[in-house]
């Protein structure tokens, strides 16, 4: 009798470990944020990585802290079953400061709205987004210089005019 007790503790032990991996159907394997100076933009880019099986039509909403205030930046984007990994970027961002952490909350919810996971994550960046000129520095399928920052005259505007609360 004495062995039976053991016997189903452990089962119980391991169907509830089970249960918990099961949950996890995604991990955060990067996050960072993007500043390419050639178009003068910077984005969160967040990877995860697929960890168990997600039912077709399922949708991932994240929503990245706006580093000028105000309301968040939701992105929705489908998950298909041949995607391991999966990469979130947000809309183009303004005003992030360097060592300031910005929160991100990811939701991985079914074909029925259902919410299957949740995860929180920060973003911190090194650098300022002063270091990105306000304007691209090239335009066009062919990178032509941009008028607006390489002038007719021979000067040049790398000004960053950006409003940024303190």
């Amino acid at each position: 009798m004495r062995n039976y007790w053991i016997v189903m503790a452990v089962t119980v032990g391991l169907l509830s470990a089970c249960q918990r991996q099961a949950e996890n159907l995604v991990e955060v394997t990067g996050h960072l944020f993007v500043f390419n100076y050639r178009v003068a933009s910077a984005t969160y880019l967040l990877t995860l990585k697929k960890t168990g099986p997600i039912p077709d039509g399922s949708l991932i909403i994240a929503e990245f802290e706006n580093p000028q205030g105000g309301d968040p930046l939701v992105l929705n984007q489908k998950i298909y079953p041949i995607d391991d990994k999966i990469a979130l970027q947000s809309e183009n961002l303004h005003c992030v400061r360097k060592d300031r952490p910005y929160s991100v909350s990811v939701r991985l919810v079914d074909k029925d709205g259902k919410v299957l996971q949740e995860l929180k994550t920060q973003f911190r960046s090194d650098l300022d987004q002063t270091v990105l000129p306000s304007k691209p520095l090239v335009i066009g399928a062919l990178y032509e210089k941009n008028p607006e920052v390489f002038k007719p005259d021979g000067s040049v505007d790398f000004s960053n005019t950006d409003k940024c609360p303190a």
